[in-house]
């Protein structure tokens, strides 16, 4: 099994959007003319996609928090630093994990106010 796909509701597609192709790298993606909402697919890599769908009216979870919903992706080590600068001129605050592991991680939540925890890959162990 693999993860074919994930969708993220927002206000703001465009913004969100943007947002992750200039913090994570991920690349858009043709969507198909079907879809009746304003849609941006984002390839976020080994054939895997995020799908932004503005949505008016949406609000996020109260429950976006290390311990409640997040989002945790794997990333090598040598490209932490660079996503921690990019959240940085993007006016995002890196949030310490509360709970210690022994490998580095952080979490973020993007400007829709979903959470977001980046792990170092290269270091990671199985607690």
């Amino acid at each position: 099994m693999s993860l074919a796909h994930f969708t993220l509701a927002t206000r703001d597609a465009e913004t969100t959007a943007s947002f992750f192709t200039q913090v994570f790298g991920w690349r858009r993606l043709n969507v198909p003319g079907n879809t009746d909402v304003l849609a941006i697919w984002l390839d976020i890599g080994q054939d895997q996609q995020m799908h932004v769908l503005q949505i008016e009216g949406f609000e996020v979870s109260p429950f976006e928090r290390e311990f409640g919903r997040h989002f945790a992706f794997f990333f090598p080590a040598a490209e932490l630093p660079e996503i921690r600068d990019r959240l940085a001129a993007a006016g995002v605050a890196v949030i310490p994990p509360i709970r210690e592991t022994p490998f580095e991680r952080f979490f973020f939540q993007d400007p829709t106010g979903y959470m977001w925890e980046v792990i170092d890959r290269d270091h990671f162990v199985r607690e």
